[in-house]
């Protein structure tokens, strides 16, 4: 690695950190990574970006706790684009972090991104607040979110002295607290951080009990979220079949169908048959409608007349009209026996 400290000069030892450049080869996903890489039109934007200017914000990187060369902590899209360029090498910054502290970090550079799945914010969620909860050994570095848009890739992270715990402002810092931190202050904390509330944080971490095929359709935007978040009280196998069952009749449960089924899968009366019966039912939703324009019939009716006046004075048209139909019908027939005698 080429080392460029001197571009940080005020950066001193006592960070832990370290400038220069690695091999594209040498920089490894951070495990169990819950953001992903899609190759889209914006990542192939960015790797235009990058072949016009280069690697403007330098990469996140600690040394791999898991083999060789280094664990992304921020920086896993402008990875994919520079291998999208043909670029082989890459600017990073490494630091010394414990895993608790490099999940904390690697999430807050990934929360603020502009679309995030459903799935991301669930796991995103989980492993930051296990981390914050075990958190409390360094003293020495820590990280703030930058909102500020980049050429490259937004968000990113910075060095900042700030003291420990966490700010008003969501910004998080490692410090010596003598053991783990709350589990209530942790959650609190979280809630704070992200803008959402201790109620959101705990539906969006019940995403994690889904099954992958399950999740993957609350993630298409198949399943509504507060759906979702009642089904993953199903035990596993229970969502195998239901999932099946989805497939086969091509639906999903309404809120109303999915507290069912929680409900009866916390009794243990919840089979393939309960299952079937329970989305065989018709939900309003469903239910086929035919819409007329208001201002294109307005002519045809009192002005004093409500919409409900409106509405049934069409239905007793129509069924006058039936009626009708149906005499004609009857008459027809008549006279073809007729003849025919």
């Amino acid at each position: 690695m080429k080392e460029t400290k001197e571009m940080y000069s005020s950066w001193g030892d006592d960070h832990g950190v370290r400038l220069g450049n690695i091999k594209i080869s040498d920089l490894h996903d951070f495990k169990e990574h819950p953001f992903y890489v899609v190759e889209d039109t914006a990542l192939f934007e960015l790797a235009r970006s990058i072949e016009d200017k280069g690697v403007l914000v330098p990469l996140i990187v600690r040394a791999n706790p898991y083999g060789d060369g280094y664990e992304i902590i921020a920086g896993h899209r402008r990875k994919a684009a520079c291998k999208w360029a043909g670029i082989s090498e890459v600017p990073v910054m490494i630091v010394e972090l414990d895993d608790n502290e490099a999940v904390i970090a690697m999430v807050d550079s990934n929360l603020q991104r502009e679309h995030i799945k459903p799935s991301e914010k669930a796991f995103a969620y989980k492993m930051k607040l296990e981390a914050m909860k075990q958190q409390g050994k360094r003293t020495d570095l820590t990280f703030s979110q930058v909102e500020k848009k980049l050429e490259n890739e937004n968000p990113t992270l910075q060095l900042a002295e700030i003291t420990c715990g966490t700010d008003e402002n969501g910004c998080w810092n490692v410090s010596n607290t003598g053991g783990k931190i709350n589990p209530n202050y942790a959650n609190e904390k979280l809630a704070k951080q992200v803008g959402e509330s201790r109620a959101q944080i705990s539906r969006y971490i019940r995403l994690t009990n889904l099954i992958p095929k399950i999740l993957n359709m609350v993630d298409e935007g198949k399943i509504a979220f507060t759906v979702a978040v009642e089904l993953s009280y199903l035990k596993e196998e229970e969502q195998y079949e239901l999932h099946v069952i989805m497939d086969l009749e091509q639906c999903t449960p309404s809120l109303s169908q999915a507290c069912r089924l929680k409900v009866m899968s916390q009794h243990g009366t919840l089979d393939m048959d309960a299952i079937c019966m329970i989305l065989e039912e018709e939900k309003p939703n469903q239910r086929e409608q035919i819409k007329l324009r208001a201002d294109s019939l307005a002519k045809y009716f009192p002005e004093d007349y409500t919409p409900k006046q409106k509405t049934d004075l069409i239905e007793q048209l129509l069924k006058e009209w039936y009626e009708k139909q149906e005499y004609s019908k009857q008459e027809s027939l008549g006279s073809s026996l007729g003849r025919a005698r």
